[in-house]
């Protein structure tokens, strides 16, 4: 009887524990909460019960932002991190309070986009609300540096062969990796909100010396460059409605004179066909029959030309210096001037004995490369900076003969600085200039030539005296320079010319 008891009571105790461990379980259960703790910068600072609510209350209460920038939604920070945890505690902040924190102690974003733009030169970020304001913003770019029908008619790809001359675009890209990604952008970042100021950042740089000028009686394009260190193009560039240096200006109109600081690299590939003139050179042919008043042009000088094909690219508006033209056909032969002059002196008994033939200037200098040549940059502003000379690239490039352009001494004749050929940029150069090596020669008559990024074998030394197209050195890219070119300079009493002013 008593272990019937014993047993029954055990039964019930045993019962009774599993019951009690049933309830106490289900009352665990029910007072677990879940909530959401705030962390703002790796900072926790609360914890909420509806992560819901604070979304909603950041977007009702920036009313201001929304105005600004013409948005529906505004969002937290971008460092803003919510995590949700289960608690038994049922102690929450309020919403409102955490909200106050964030609001002193970062700013709130909207949806836009990042545009990543990244060279071996530049890695930097653009902020837009719409990708097609950065869209609209590089073709406004592209305009400035191509023709409007040039560019759509290769993005169309209606553009027609060559027939004669012209010329067709063959590739178009930026130099940069330029990447496009939906993102939250914090409200205090620079962010574009159109496609104007955009454009403006791309051709002048963030913080451009912004310059105008009224047009005034007399002025002309290239009048108004000169005296704003532009060169033509950068001014075409900059003030895009005018289409050609031609252009007939209006008195009292406003230009943008601004130094433009191109935030992309657009570069195009040419195919062009053309005419270059070939101009005749001038030979003196001595006659001892005749006496040394006597000088006549006896056979008339004529200028060629060749019809000549050529590929090459242009980097926001600047071709390369790398030249390879082809010869297509020779439309006219080039017939070199012939002047005949006398040798023979007359009888002068008592008068001087070293009778000397006139001093000949102008318009006999002698062309500094081969035919075949091709200028890559003129004379004048580049960039901001004064180009004293011109960069003639061609001719048979690396390796090619560069000639004296008239009789003179040898003043310079400088080659320290490596030129491989390769397309090698270094800086080295002679007294603080980076032509790399150069000869200069002086005539003795006021002018002073100079030939700059030559080849280090050189076909002259200091103190020799040349004469007009005798071989001085070969074609090089010493100093700084990103391709084979002869920059040649021109000084007359110390002060530079352009050099094709002593070739009309």
């Amino acid at each position: 009887m008593k272990g019937k008891y014993f047993n029954t009571f055990m039964i019930t105790l045993i019962v009774s524990a599993i019951l009690g461990i049933s309830l106490f379980t289900k009352k665990s259960y029910a007072e677990v909460n879940t909530n959401y703790q705030v962390y703002l910068n790796g900072e926790k600072i609360g914890v909420i019960g509806d992560k819901a609510e604070l979304y909603a209350l950041i977007d009702s209460n920036q009313t201001a932002i929304k105005e600004k920038y013409k948005v529906d939604n505004v969002y937290p920070p971008n460092n803003l991190k919510i995590v949700e945890a289960d608690t038994y505690s049922t102690t929450v902040d309020e919403v409102k309070n955490v909200y106050d924190q964030i609001e002193k102690q970062d700013d709130f974003t909207i949806k836009g986009y990042i545009i990543t733009v990244k060279s071996d030169e530049k890695d930097y970020q653009i902020k837009v609300l719409d990708k097609e304001i950065f869209h609209n913003a590089a073709k406004r770019f592209v305009s400035a540096f191509l023709n409007q029908d040039e560019y759509n008619k290769y993005i169309n790809n209606i553009q027609e062969e060559i027939v004669g001359t012209g010329r067709i675009i063959e590739s178009m890209h930026f130099k940069e990796n330029i990447t496009i990604k939906e993102s939250y952008i914090s409200v205090n970042d620079k962010i574009y909100t159109n496609e104007q100021e955009l454009t403006q950042f791309l051709l002048f740089g963030e913080t451009p010396d912004t310059k105008s000028y009224t047009i005034a009686l007399g002025d002309t394009i290239e009048s108004i460059s000169e005296a704003n260190k532009l060169n033509v193009e950068e001014f075409l560039i900059a003030n895009t409605k005018y289409k050609s240096e031609k252009t007939i200006l209006k008195v009292g109109d406003t230009v943008n004179v601004t130094l433009i600081s191109p935030q992309l690299t657009y570069v195009y590939k040419l195919k062009e066909i053309y005419d270059q003139t070939i101009y005749y050179t001038k030979e003196r042919v001595p006659d001892n029959t005749k006496y040394t008043d006597y000088s006549v042009i006896t056979t008339p000088g004529i200028n060629g030309k060749n019809r000549v094909q050529e590929e090459y690219e242009v980097e926001n508006g600047e071709r390369s210096q790398n030249a390879n033209p082809v010869i297509l056909a020779t439309l006219v032969p080039v017939q070199n001037q012939v002047t005949t002059y006398g040798t023979k002196r007359p009888y002068n008994p008592g008068g001087p004995s070293n009778w000397e033939n006139p001093v000949i200037t102008g318009g006999d200098w002698f062309w500094p490369t081969n035919a075949g040549y091709v200028i890559t940059s003129k004379y004048g502003w580049r960039w901001g900076s004064m180009h004293y000379g011109l960069d003639i690239s061609g001719a048979g490039n690396f390796g090619s003969p560069i000639y004296a352009a008239a009789d003179g001494v040898v003043e310079l004749a400088f080659n320290g600085c490596p030129s491989s050929g390769k397309g090698k940029y270094d800086t080295c150069g002679y007294g603080g200039r980076t032509l790399g090596n150069q000869i200069t020669i002086n005539h003795g008559n006021g002018y002073v030539t100079i030939y700059g990024h030559l080849h280090q074998s050189m076909n002259v030394r200091v103190g020799q005296t040349v004469s007009r197209g005798d071989r001085i050195g070969s074609m090089g890219h010493s100093g700084k320079s990103t391709g084979p070119h002869l920059h040649f300079e021109v000084k007359y009493n110390g002060v530079n010319l352009n050099p094709l002013s002593i070739y009309n």
